[in-house]
C-alpha cells in the first residue's frame, strides 16, 4: 500500500503546475491532499478517475479556503467527514475512510500563525482530535492518521530551533502534545524508519527558503503500533513541487 500525503496549497494551482501529471507517472493506491482551497464542482479530476481513482471531498464552508480530498484506488467500506465539533468541521479538516484491513483519516490541521484566536482554535483542535483517536484505536487497531499537523516535533524537525521557540509550530506547548500524541498509540512513520535523519515539508515562500532547504517537518503519517512492524519507506519526495509543502510518502505492507 504506497499513500501519498500532500498539502497543495490549492488544488487548481497545484493542477497548474503538473500535479496530475506527476501522479500520472507514480502508482499511488491512496492520494490525501490537505487545503484544497475548493469545492467539487470547482475541480474536474475525471483525469484522476481514468487512472483508477474516486474522489472524496470534505471541502470549507468558506470557498478558497481549507479542504481535505481523498483519492483512493481502492473501494472504502465507509467514508465519514469532520470530528462532530466547530469550526473544525466547517473549515473542512477531517475525511475518514475506513478499509478492510485500516481506518485512514486525512487531516488539515489548524495553524496558529495568523494570532491569538486562531492559535486558540488550533490547541482546542488538538485536544479534540486526541479525543477522536483515541476512541478510534479503541474502536479499530489498525489506523493511519496522515495530514498537514502544522507542527514541528524535534529540533532536528526544523531548521532554526532556537529562533523559532515561540513561533505558532514550534511552541512548547504543540511540541508536548505531539509527543503525548505518539504516545498514545502511534509511531511517527518517517521517524519509524529515520530516527536521526533530517528532512523538511514545508518551506516558507520567503528568502529563497526552500532552495537553501531552511524548512520544517509539518507534515506527518502516524501509524498505529499494531501496524508499525509493516511499514516499508517513509519519506518526504523533496524534489516534488507544486506548492510550498511536498509531498510525504508512505509505504506499508497491508
Amino acid at each position: 500500500m504506497k499513500i501519498i500525503s500532500y498539502n497543495v496549497n490549492g488544488i487548481r494551482a497545484a493542477l497548474r503546475k503538473g500535479l496530475y501529471d506527476w501522479v500520472a507517472d507514480q502508482d499511488f493506491d491512496i492520494i490525501c491532499l490537505q487545503e484544497s482551497k475548493a469545492q467539487p464542482e470547482q475541480v474536474d479530476l475525471s483525469d484522476f478517475q481514468t487512472l483508477g481513482y474516486t474522489d472524496y471531498w470534505y471541502s470549507a464552508e468558506k470557498k478558497g479556503y481549507s479542504g481535505v480530498i481523498t483519492l483512493s484506488r481502492q473501494e472504502p467500506q465507509a467514508v465519514s467527514r469532520g470530528v462532530d465539533k466547530q469550526p473544525f468541521d466547517e473549515e473542512g479538516r477531517v475525511i475518514r475512510t475506513d478499509f478492510k484491513d485500516f481506518t485512514l483519516l486525512n487531516c488539515y490541521f489548524p495553524s496558529g500563525t495568523t494570532g491569538d484566536v486562531r492559535q486558540e482554535i488550533k490547541m482546542n483542535f488538538l485536544e479534540h482530535i486526541y479525543g477522536v483517536a483515541q476512541q478510534i484505536l479503541k474502536d479499530q487497531g489498525n489506523v493511519i492518521i496522515v495530514g498537514d499537523y502544522n507542527i514541528a516535533h524535534t529540533e532536528n524537525d526544523i531548521h532554526a530551533p532556537k529562533r523559532n521557540k515561540k513561533t505558532s509550530g514550534f511552541l512548547p506547548e504543540e511540541r508536548e502534545w505531539l509527543s503525548k500524541w505518539f504516545d498514545l498509540g502511534f509511531v511517527d512513520a518517517f521517524r519509524h524508519c529515520h530516527p536521526e535523519k533530517t528532512e523538511y515539508s514545508w518551506w516558507s515562500y520567503r528568502a529563497a527558503a526552500r532552495q537553501r532547504n531552511k524548512g520544517w517537518r509539518l507534515d506527518y503519517q502516524s501509524v498505529s503500533k499494531a501496524l508499525a512492524p509493516k511499514i516499508k519507506k517513509a519519506h518526504q519526495l523533496t524534489e516534488v513541487v507544486h506548492s510550498d509543502h511536498c509531498p510525504v510518502y508512505l509505504e506499508i505492507d497491508l
